[in-house]
C-alpha cells in the first residue's frame, strides 16, 4: 500500500514558515526524549518501497531527475521486507541550492515498518546495509530547545534542519514527534525546479563507497584514488590505457590495471548472488581489488576514507583468503570454517578468495580454485555462507546473560562459540561456572614502537597490575639494551603469573607483533583462566616515523622498519576479545564483544 509522507510541521521559530504551513504549537511532544538533528537537504520527498517508489505525491509521473533513484530502488527493493518503506531525499537535481559534494543522490530520513516509525539508530543501520546514507547529524542529545535555537546555518550552504525523537513512534505521533527549522526564501528561483534544465548536484569522493554498499558497479579509479590518492594504480592505468604505444613500466601498471578490473568484477558477481549490500559487499569489493597488499599496513592506509572498522574488515580478508586456496584436511573443515566465522563473513571471504583467482591458468591455479570451491561446499552445509550464521547463537546468548556484568558476557560469549566451532550443542548455562565474574583479567598490548601502546596503558582504568618489558630492560640499566631479551622476557612472565594468580586486571605492555610472541602470555593467561583481550593499535607509517623522532628514546630506522616487515596483527577469535586503537588513541573496533557488530 502506498503512503504519503505526513506535512512536517515547523519549529515555533523557524523563519521559513508559510501561510499554509502546518506549525507546531509547542515542542512538549519530544520534552524529555533524546532527540536528534539532521540536516534539511533541499531534495525531493520520495519513497521507496520493495516494489516500485513515488514522490510526495502518489500518482508521480515520469521526471529525468527520477531515473537514478528508480535505478537505486531496483537495486535495493528485494532488501526492503514486505510492508516497509524508505522515506528519504532524492538529490539528483539541483533546486535551490546546489551540492557538489554529495554522498549519494538519495539520502534515507526514516525506516517506517506500516505505520510505525523506527528508531533512529535501527534506521540508520538498516539503511547503511542497503548502502543508502543519512543526512549529516547536527546535534545529538536530551531534548533542549536551547541548544536548537543555537544552531547556525549556513542560509546559502544549508535549507535548515530536522529534529525527532530518536525513539521510534506511531505516524499518528509523528506531528509531536518530528519538527523541522527552515530558512527564510527557501525556495529562491523564478521557475521550479522540474519546469527547468535537470542540472545534477555534484557528488563527492566518497560517492564511490555508497554505490558499492548499494549494490552499483564500482567505479574502480574513484574507489582506488580514495583509498591511495598520492599513488592509485587505477589512476596510472586509466592514463596510460589511452597512449596509442605502451611499453616497459606502463605495461605492467595496465596489465595489474586490467586483472584487478576482471577480479572486482568477479567478486562483484559472487557477492550479488550471496545477497551482500552495505558495508559487507563493500568489505569483499575493496578485498578484491587490494588483495596483494600486506594486511598489517593495509588497515591504518584505509582508516581516513573508510574509517576502522570497515578499514580492518576489508584487511583481515585480504589476510584470511588465501587460507582458503591451501590444502585443509576434511576431517578438520567444519571447525575451522566455524572458526573463520568468529573473524570474517564466511561467504564473502569465499568469494574474495575465488574471485583473486580470475584469470589465473595452470595446475597451480586450479588446484587453489577446487580447494576454494570444496571449502564453499563444506561452509554451505555447516550453514556459514550466511551473512550472520552465529545470530541465532548470539541472541540465545544476550538472552542468558542479560544482567550480567559485560566482561563476564563476553568471556561467557568466547566460551559459546569455542563450543560451538568444535561442533558441540552447547546451551548458554553451561558456562555459568564463570558467572560470579571471579577470574582475572588480562590485556595484551599490540602494535609497533611509537603506536601508543604504554600511553593507552597508562590511563586505562582499573589496572591492578602493568607489566612493560621496557621498564624492566631499563631496571636493569638500559631500556634499549635487547642483549638480555630471554632473561627480561623471563622475568615479565613470572610476575604475569604471579599477578593473574592473584586476581584482578593485569596489563602486558611490549609490542607483541608476531604470534610467537604472544603465545607464552596467552599460555600462562588460559592457565590461569583469565579473561584475555588483545588491544591492537593501528597507526600509520608516516604518523609512526613522526612520533618517532619526538620520543625520548627513539627506535632507529632499521628497527622500526624490521617490525613493519614482521607486524603480524592477531585475528578475531585469537583471544576472548579484541580492541583496536587507532591514531587517536581512542578505542574505535572490538571484536568478540557479545554487544559488538560482529560475527
Amino acid at each position: 500500500m502506498r503512503t504519503h509522507y505526513p506535512r512536517t510541521p515547523h519549529v515555533p521559530w523557524s523563519p521559513g514558515a508559510g501561510a499554509d504551513d502546518v506549525r507546531a504549537g509547542d515542542l512538549s511532544g519530544l520534552r524529555g526524549l533524546e532527540v536528534v538533528v539532521t540536516e534539511k537537504l533541499d531534495g525531493e520527498n520520495t519513497t521507496l518501497y520493495p516494489d516500485g517508489l513515488h514522490a510526495r505525491s502518489l500518482d508521480s509521473a515520469h521526471h529525468p531527475s527520477r531515473t537514478w533513484v528508480k535505478a537505486l530502488q531496483g537495486r535495493i527493493g528485494a532488501r526492503i521486507p514486505p510492508g516497509w518503506r524508505i522515506c528519504g531525499e532524492n538529490m539528483y537535481a539541483r533546486h535551490s541550492i546546489g551540492y557538489d559534494a554529495l554522498a549519494s543522490w538519495f539520502y534515507g530520513f526514516s525506516v517506517w515498518a506500516g505505520d510505525r516509525c523506527l528508531d533512529w539508530d535501527e534506521s540508520a543501520r538498516f539503511l547503511r546495509r542497503l548502502g543508502v546514507p543519512t543526512p549529516p547529524v547536527l546535534w545529538r542529545g536530551v531534548f533542549d530547545e536551547r541548544e536548537l535555537r543555537a544552531i547556525r546555518l549556513d542560509p546559502a550552504r544549508r535549507e535548515g534542519f530536522v529534529v525527532r525523537s530518536v525513539e521510534g513512534f506511531e505516524r499518528a505521533d509523528f506531528g509531536r514527534r518530528v519538527a523541522k527549522w527552515v530558512r527564510r526564501g527557501h525556495v529562491q528561483t523564478d521557475t521550479h525546479w522540474m519546469h527547468a534544465e535537470v542540472v545534477p548536484n555534484g557528488l563527492g569522493p566518497n560517492a564511490a563507497l555508497w554505490a558499492v554498499r548499494s549494490g552499483a558497479k564500482p567505479d574502480l579509479p574513484a574507489l582506488l584514488a580514495l583509498l591511495n590518492p598520492t599513488d592509485s594504480p587505477a589512476a596510472e592505468g586509466e592514463t596510460v590505457a589511452g597512449a596509442d604505444a605502451i611499453s616497459g613500466a606502463e605495461t605492467v601498471a595496465v596489465v595489474e590495471t586490467v586483472a584487478v578490473v576482471e577480479t572486482v568484477a568477479d567478486a562483484c558477481a559472487r557477492l550479488d548472488v550471496l545477497g551482500r549490500t552495505g558495508d559487507a559487499r563493500l568489505a569483499g569489493v575493496l578485498a578484491a581489488a587490494l588483495h596483494a597488499e600486506r594486511r598489517a599496513t593495509l588497515t591504518p592506509r584505509l582508516v581516513p576514507a573508510l574509517g576502522l572498522p570497515t578499514a580492518r574488515r576489508v584487511a583481515d580478508l585480504v589476510g584470511l583468503q588465501a587460507h582458503l586456496r591451501r590444502p585443509f584436511p576434511d576431517d578438520e573443515r567444519p571447525r575451522g570454517l566455524a572458526r573463520l566465522a568468529v573473524a570474517a563473513d564466511v561467504g564473502v571471504l569465499h568469494a574474495v578468495a575465488a574471485a583473486t583467482l580470475t584469470g589465473r591458468t595452470g595446475a597451480q591455479a586450479d588446484a587453489e580454485r577446487e580447494q576454494v570451491e570444496w571449502s564453499a561446499l563444506f561452509a554451505a552445509d555447516a550453514g556459514l555462507l550466511e551473512e550472520a550464521p552465529l545470530a541465532a547463537l548470539r541472541a540465545r546468548a544476550a538472552d542468558a546473560f542479560a544482567g550480567l556484568d559485560s566482561e563476564v558476557a563476553d568471556r561467557c560469549w568466547a566460551e559459546l562459540r569455542a563450543g560451538h566451532a568444535k561442533g558441540w550443542s552447547m546451551p548458554p548455562e553451561a558456562t555459568r561456572r564463570w558467572w560470579s565474574g571471579d577470574f582475572p583479567r588480562l590485556i595484551q598490548t599490540i602494535g609497533r614502537s611509537g603506536s601508543g601502546k604504554s600511553t593507552f596503558a597508562r590511563e586505562l582504568p582499573g589496572v591492578d597490575t602493568l607489566i612493560s618489558l621496557d621498564e624492566l630492560r631499563a631496571a636493569r640499566g638500559s631500556r634499549t639494551d635487547q642483549s638480555a631479551n630471554g632473561e627480561v622476557l623471563g622475568r615479565g612472565l613470572d610476575r604475569l603469573d604471579a599477578a593473574l594468580a592473584a586476581g584482578g586486571t593485569v596489563v602486558w605492555d611490549a609490542t607483541s607483533l608476531t604470534g610467537s610472541q604472544r603465545m607464552p602470555v596467552q599460555a600462562i593467561a588460559h592457565r590461569r583462566d583469565a579473561l584475555i583481550t588483545h588491544a591492537v593499535l593501528l597507526v600509520g607509517e608516516d604518523e609512526l616515523v613522526r612520533r618517532n623522532a619526538a620520543r625520548e628514546h627513539a627506535v632507529p630506522p632499521a628497527v622500526l622498519a624490521a617490525q613493519a616487515r614482521r607486524f603480524a596483527p592477531p585475528y578475531p577469535g585469537q583471544a576472548h576479545r579484541t580492541w583496536y586503537i587507532g591514531a587517536g588513541g581512542g578505542l574505535d573496533d572490538v571484536a568478540g564483544s557479545l554487544d559488538a557488530e560482529d560475527a
